[in-house]
Formats: structure tokens, C-alpha cells, sequence
């Protein structure tokens, strides 16, 4: 269908007509409808489009117009702004390319002169002021003309009287000596006077008239520049509301969900992703996102004005909906104002933590100069250095976890189970936050590590962290708080090197116990992973996905971690979850991202009808009352960003401390220099700390075998004792680890026997195969046995079978705190 012929017009005159503008690789051109009026090109997605949202405008004044071919051109503003356009025909091209020429001349022109003329045009917010602004011009302008005035007499007296003195000199020169002599040089004279003062009367006058335009033009240039800031400010303002309106015209499309006696499944309304051909994907960056994977599992809307009431209407509709069950028909705000008991609030610390740590150094990291000085080295003597670490154990990392106590605190006086969860879910959430910044790698800790986290004056909890095994390296954490609940957890760790990223999967659950109600929930780690490994800035992203269960409720809470994409259209670092009761049925949706905060809001009525997700199933629409907070990061320190970006807790891990076990991680060496800036000191430090752990254990197998083998004791074969230093104390053995949500694929984890190195590099034919880690047997809590390689029993903790998830796991057995009050350490080893 051939476009109707329009004739170009002039410079003044409106120009409107269809282009075809280049979107995306994915939808190349597509028809818009576009406007040239008043120096500026709109374009619109129709016609009709006019009245109410424009697409985007260029200011042709700065642009460039440039031909590509017959019918395709291209209009740039530098760099900012691109439109890549082309026509249906070349007369077409030709018209609008006269149109935009003639604009572009003509919003150039009226840009300089309004540049020239001060931008005294520009409207004043009130209509007094710029009435008095007008009067005041229009006054200094008479004033200007008058002095310009003034200007132009002087300068034709002074021609004049220039003339006549230049005649009387003339004359002066063909007069000879005589009566007239006397006549002539008073004529001379006079009309030099008349000269001068003249020439002081117009030197006077330009005087007055530099020092007013010098006044003026300070007082023009202040307007000016006050009024281009206006200006830049209503640009913005517009802008935001631009952006708002689109918003809301999204949602508006997108997540209106009429109520369930309305509702046809057959045409309930869409989610808010658009689908292609939307008016939502107008623009370029909007339509990549039409390629991106629908993550969304569900949507949520407001619920039915009916249902925003308080009290005991809550309560009826919370029965009406089948809520009651005693654990829901609570008041809509009793997640958000939970009180803390005033014991809580007038707690005072007994001593002052530290809140600074010295500043990191600015070591340069060579990788070549590492790697070269590992060649025609054994495996296990490969050094990793300080640099890539923080001053802080993987203990101590796991401590950090209790950074947001309080929401344990608050989930323990909860009466609702379901109420329970939500603070629970948020809680495994919160754990996470600190880790958005940290891309350093915290110390491997020693076989028998330790450390303590006693908080109670302050915070009514304390911890006791333990690292039980190092074939594989695994660690045990207990903590028990004053205010009801106790935390425990095993976790080992499997790690998969992809090149460009590096995934770290935990291992292990997560137990908490509340002590009032008797409530049990279990939870696993999702995966954590380090994107640029080789090139580029480090930064980490946590993705997967939690199911926190309550083993005696048989509630349930799904979260889940969206994977950051360039592609998508939500926020990044985005957590959405349920909370479900045991017949799945949903009565609370959170939503938030792990390094900011959680959100819940109560679900009101919930219905299949949304738009259908990635695997062809409906999605679920919930309607929801209003979100509140129920969770908040606290900011890093001042100065984080120097110190490692450690949080206000994580200052405190590493402080020194009286009365804790000689195996306390705060008592390690090596990471004791890396925090004092002193990283040569450290890394020596480190290596003897390694070498010494390697012949502690070389020592314990030697027992081991004799104890095992008592008619081949002293027998060592030289094959044995290659074995023995080259394979069971490198640093670079893996363990091959099979993973029940991937039964075809292997993960490799590193099984390091010092601090040195995260490498996986040998395969399963230089160690062979080992045996079970763990035996099954024995009855229910009963010790399990161990084919453990390390040949090593835990101080404070022992390996049960656990009651909830019949997994073998290390339980705190006692003995540490009372310990440390008799003082008495004589059965800690020395590892340091």
C-alpha cells in the first residue's frame, strides 16, 4: 500500500508521516508514526497514540542527519540519542530529509538567538514577577538607547571638529610668516579645545555605558543560568512522570485481575510480563526483554476493597476463607508490629566493640607471578596467597549468619506458625546479605578450628563454630539464644569451575528449633556464584531455590532466587516465596531481594487464571493486602569499602579476645597479619601453618594404619609413602560428590588439607577410590561409624543420625562453655 503524497513543507509548517524505525536484531524495522514540529522529531506506535504517549522526541537543533542508502537515513544527537530510520521510497526519503533539514536550520537559528538575547522569552512561574522583570528590561533597554544615542552625536561631533582641524592645520602649513599668523593659530586652537572636549564627553559616555552593560549582564547571566536550571529540573520531573505513566499503564494492562465472582479463566487478565506487540515494548531496551525466560511462577494483585478491614472483620474473613485454624485470623499488622520485650530493648553491651579494622592494602595481584613459581613443584606444594582471601575463617563467615538475630528473636514469640515462618524465611534470606560485596575468599580453616561467638549480654545468643572434617572439609555451627530458639547446622562444600564463573554449592541442613512451641524447620543453602574469574570485576550472584519446612506443622515456604539476566525486566537480586500451609494452601506471598530487604503481604483469595508461564501452565493469582516490611538490611559502615566491605558484625569477628579456646580462629597467625596489612608476614605464616597441619596428619594415619594392621606395623612401602605426601596431602585432590538433583553430572569438591588452594585438579585415578565417608548404621540418634580418612574425632561436636531428615550429622555434644569458665583447655590440640 503506497504512502500518500505530501508536499514539502515550509519551515514552519507541521510534518507528520509513517517511517520505519530499526528496534532490535529480534524485530528489525517497524512502521511508526512520526511528527516534526517546533525543531523537534516525535514518533508514535499509531496515530491515535498522538493524544497520549509519546515513544520518544530528538531535538533536531544539536542532531546530525546523515543518508545511508536510497530510502534509509540516520538522525544521531551524539551519542545519546539514535535513530536509525528508512522510508518507503526514495522521493519519500528525499521529502522528509528536506523537512528535517530546513527544521534542523531553523531550531538552530532560534537556539542562538535566544542564546544571544538571554533567554528573556522564557516564562516566569508567577505572573507578577514576570511583569516586574518586563517593566525592568524595558526601562535598562531605554536607557541603552539613549547612551547609544548619546554615542552616535559624539561621534558626528567629533567628525565634524576632527574635519575643521584638519583643515586649520592645512592651512597652517601654506601660510607664511605675516599678521595672519597670529589669526590662524588661534583658530587652531579653539578648534583642538572643541576637539578635546568633545573626545572627553564621548570617552565619558562609553565609560557610563561599559559600567551599566557590566551591571546588567551579571544580573542577566544569573537569570539565565537560574532559569536553565529550572529548566533541566521540569526535564526530569517530566521524565519521571513519563516513566511513571508507562508504569502504570503496564500494570494497569497487565495485573487487573477482576474478583473471583467476576472472573472468567478464559479471559482473566495477563501477568505483567508483556507479550509481543504490546504497547509496553516500544522501545529498544523493552523489546529485548520479549527473548528473555518467564521466571515468574506466580502474580500477585490487590485484593477486593471488601477485604482491607481491621479487627474482628479480619478475623470473620479469615473464617470465612477458611483460615480458621487458629494460626492465621490475627490482625493484617501483627507481622509488622511485633513488640520486643522490654528486657530486649534496655539491653546495654558490657564492652565496646570495635568498629574499624586497618585498611586494606593496595597489593597488586600478578597471576604469572604466582603460577611461575609453581613449576616443577609437587601438587601439594602450590602456595596460594593472602591476597585473594579476607582477614576472617569460614567459621567465622558462618557466624555471620546470626547477623539478623532479631528476626529469631521475634519468630519465637509468634503464636502463628504460619506468622513463624514468614520471619523464618526471612531470616534464611537475611543470611545472604552480607556476601553482595565480599569476593574475597575467607581462610580455610584447620582440622579443629574453632571459634565462639558469645553474645549473650548483648544479644542473648552465643555459637560455637568447629571444623569437624577435612576429607571432605565440612564445619558444625550451634547456637542457642536465651529468648527461645536454637540454630544448628553442618555444611560442606562442592564447587564447579565453568571457566568464566566459579558455582559454590553448600551442603548440609539447616536446623532451627523454637523452644516454646516446640516448632522444627529445616532449610538448605542455595548455590553462590563468583562471575569473572579471569577477566573483568568479580561480583557474586546467589540463585536456586529454598523450601523451608516445619516438620511438625507440615507448613511450607518456597523461595526462590532468581538468577541475575541481562535480559530481564526485574529487579536484580530479586527473592519471591509462599508460604503454604499443609494443605498448600497459600496465606502469606514475600517478596524482596537478598541484599536489600523482604517484604510480605497477607494473601486475601487466591486463583489459576494468570498468563501462562514458561513450562505452559497457568499461573496462580493471588490477591494480596498491602506489602509491608519484614526485613531490612542495615548499611555498611563508613569506610566499608576499605575494609573489605565487612558489615558492623563482621568487624567484631576477628577481635581479639581473653578466655576463648586456644583453637579459636581469632588466635590464627596468618590471618592475624593479613588484618594488620603485613601480607608478606602472612603468607610465610600461612605455609608453616600448612606444613605443619600436612605432618600432623601424616602422623595420625601412621596410627591409624598400625592400630588397623598391627602385624604390618613399621612396613612402608616407598608406594605407600609417595601416596601418603603426594596424593592424601595435596591440596588439589577432589572428591567426586554425587548430587540427587543431577544424577548425570559430577561435581568435583575440593578437599584441601590446609589453607593454600581451592584448586580442583586431580581426577579420581590419582586417589582411587575411597571409602563411604559415612555409615548408615546404628540405631535412631546413635553415634554413626565413620570411614572417615581423616582419622579424626571432633572435640565438641559427634556425628548422629539426624531425627527430622535421618542424615548423619555433627551435634553439639557440650562441654565448651563450661570449659571456658573452669578455664580449662589441656584437651585442645595445638594447631597454631
Amino acid at each position: 500500500m503506497s504512502e500518500p503524497r505530501m508536499p514539502i513543507p515550509a519551515p514552519e509548517d507541521t510534518y507528520k508521516g509513517w517511517l520505519f524505525k530499526w528496534t532490535n536484531y529480534i524485530k528489525g524495522y517497524q512502521r511508526r508514526w512520526f511528527v516534526l514540529s517546533n525543531g523537534l522529531l516525535s514518533y508514535y506506535r499509531t496515530q491515535a497514540e498522538m493524544r497520549h504517549t509519546c515513544r520518544g522526541t530528538i531535538n533536531l537543533a544539536t542532531a546530525n542527519i546523515a543518508v545511508e542508502d536510497s530510502c534509509n537515513f540516520v538522525i544521531s544527537n551524539g551519542g545519546t540519542q539514535t535513530y536509525h530510520l528508512k522510508a518507503s521510497s526514495e522521493v519519500e526519503r528525499q521529502r522528509w530529509i528536506t523537512a528535517l533539514e530546513l527544521a534542523k536550520a531553523k531550531a538552530s537559528r532560534m537556539q542562538l538567538e535566544s542564546d544571544d538575547s538571554g533567554d528573556d522569552s522564557t516564562p516566569n512561574a508567577a505572573g507578577q514577577s514576570t511583569g516586574s522583570r518586563n517593566s525592568e528590561v524595558q526601562s535598562t533597554l531605554r536607557t541603552l538607547g539613549s547612551k547609544v544615542e548619546d554615542l552616535s552625536t559624539c561621534n558626528d561631533l567629533i567628525a565634524k571638529h576632527g574635519s575643521a582641524l584638519q583643515r586649520s592645520l592645512s592651512e597652517l602649513e601654506g601660510v607664511q610668516l605675516g599678521g595672519e599668523t597670529s589669526e590662524k593659530i588661534r583658530q587652531v586652537t579653539e578648534r583642538a579645545t572643541l576637539f578635546r572636549i568633545t573626545s572627553n564627553a564621548m570617552i565619558n559616555a562609553c565609560r557610563d555605558f561599559m559600567t551599566l552593560a557590566q551591571t546588567h549582564s551579571k544580573r542577566w547571566q544569573k537569570a539565565l543560568q537560574s532559569e536553565r536550571e529550572q529548566r533541566v529540573r521540569l526535564e526530569e520531573t517530566l521524565e519521571q512522570l513519563a516513566k511513571q505513566h508507562n508504569h502504570l499503564e503496564r500494570a494497569f494492562r497487565g495485573a487487573t485481575v477482576l474478583p473471583s465472582s467476576q472472573s472468567n479463566p478464559a479471559i482473566d487478565s495477563k501477568g505483567p510480563v508483556p507479550r509481543k506487540g504490546d504497547a509496553s515494548d516500544e522501545d529498544e531496551e523493552n523489546e529485548f526483554f520479549d527473548a528473555c525466560e518467564d521466571v515468574q511462577e506466580f502474580i500477585t494483585v490487590p485484593a477486593d476493597p471488601k477485604y482491607h478491614r481491621s479487627g474482628s472483620n479480619v478475623s470473620g474473613i479469615s473464617n470465612e476463607l477458611g483460615m480458621d485454624d487458629g494460626t492465621t485470623s490475627l490482625d493484617e499488622q501483627s507481622l509488622a508490629s511485633n513488640p520486643e520485650s522490654p528486657q530486649s530493648q534496655e539491653l546495654v553491651p558490657v564492652r565496646k566493640r570495635r568498629t574499624r579494622i586497618p585498611d586494606k592494602p593496595n597489593y597488586s595481584l600478578n597471576l604469572w607471578s604466582i603460577m611461575k613459581n609453581c613449576i616443577g613443584k609437587e601438587l601439594s606444594k602450590i602456595p596460594m596467597p593472602v591476597n585473594f582471601n579476607e582477614p576472617l575463617s569460614m567459621l567465622q563467615r558462618l557466624s555471620e549468619d546470626l547477623e539478623y538475630y532479631e528476626l529469631l528473636d521475634r519468630a519465637a514469640k509468634c503464636q502463628s506458625s504460619l506468622e513463624q515462618m514468614c520471619y523464618v524465611a526471612a531470616f534464611t534470606v537475611s543470611s545472604y546479605s552480607t556476601t553482595v560485596h565480599r569476593t574475597g575468599k575467607p581462610f580455610n580453616p584447620l582440622l579443629g578450628e574453632t571459634f565462639e561467638l558469645d553474645r549473650v549480654q548483648e544479644s542473648g545468643y552465643r555459637s560455637l563454630c568447629e571444623q569437624v572434617s577435612h576429607h571432605p572439609p565440612a564445619a558444625a555451627h550451634h547456637a542457642i539464644s536465651e529468648r527461645g530458639w536454637t540454630l544448628r547446622q553442618e555444611i560442606a562444600l562442592a564447587s564447579k569451575f565453568r571457566g568464566k564463573y566459579l558455582s559454590i554449592m553448600p551442603l548440609g541442613s539447616i536446623h532451627c528449633i523454637f523452644e516454646k512451641s516446640t516448632h522444627h524447620y529445616t532449610w538448605k543453602k542455595v548455590t553462590t556464584t563468583v562471575h569473572n574469574i579471569i577477566v573483568g570485576k568479580l561480583w557474586i550472584d546467589q540463585s536456586g531455590e529454598i523450601d523451608v519446612v516445619n516438620h511438625k506443622t507440615g507448613d511450607r515456604c518456597h523461595l526462590k532466587f532468581a538468577p541475575y539476566s541481562y535480559f530481564s525486566r526485574d529487579v536484580a537480586r530479586k527473592v519471591t516465596g509462599v508460604v503454604t500451609d499443609k494443605d498448600g494452601k497459600a496465606h502469606y506471598v514475600l517478596s524482596g531481594t537478598w541484599d536489600e530487604k523482604m517484604e510480605y503481604s497477607r494473601v486475601m483469595q487466591s486463583s489459576r487464571g494468570g498468563e501462562n508461564g514458561a513450562d505452559g501452565r497457568q499461573k496462580t493469582v493471588y490477591q494480596t493486602l498491602k506489602a509491608k516490611e519484614l526485613w531490612k538490611k542495615t548499611p555498611l559502615p563508613e569506610g566499608a569499602e576499605n575494609m573489605y566491605y565487612f558489615s558492623t558484625l563482621a568487624l567484631t569477628l576477628n577481635e581479639l579476645e581473653e578466655g576463648v579456646a586456644p583453637t579459636d580462629s581469632r588466635k590464627r597467625p596468618d590471618q592475624r597479619l593479613m588484618e594488620q596489612g603485613r601480607w608478606e608476614e602472612a603468607n610465610t605464616e600461612k605455609q608453616r601453618l600448612e606444613e605443619k597441619q600436612r605432618t600432623v596428619r601424616r602422623e595420625r594415619e601412621r596410627e591409624a594404619n598400625r592400630a588397623a594392621s598391627p602385624s604390618e606395623e613399621g612396613k612402608e612401602s616407598a608406594d605407600g609413602a609417595l601416596i601418603e605426601d603426594s596424593i592424601s596431602d595435596s591440596p588439589l585432590k577432589t572428591e567426586e560428590v554425587e548430587i540427587a538433583s543431577e544424577p548425570s553430572e559430577t561435581t568435583y569438591k575440593t578437599d584441601t588439607d590446609e589453607t593454600s588452594s581451592d584448586l580442583s585438579l586431580s581426577t579420581e585415578t590419582l586417589h582411587g577410590s575411597h571409602p563411604p565417608a559415612y555409615s548408615m548404621e546404628g540405631p535412631y540418634g546413635a553415634p554413626v561409624k565413620s570411614g572417615h580418612q581423616d582419622n579424626y574425632t571432633p572435640m565438641w561436636f559427634e556425628r548422629l543420625v539426624d531425627p527430622m531428615t535421618g542424615e548423619p550429622t555433627h551435634i553439639y555434644k557440650g562441654g565448651y562453655w563450661e570449659a571456658k569458665e573452669q578455664g580449662n583447655w589441656d584437651s585442645c590440640p595445638d594447631i597454631f
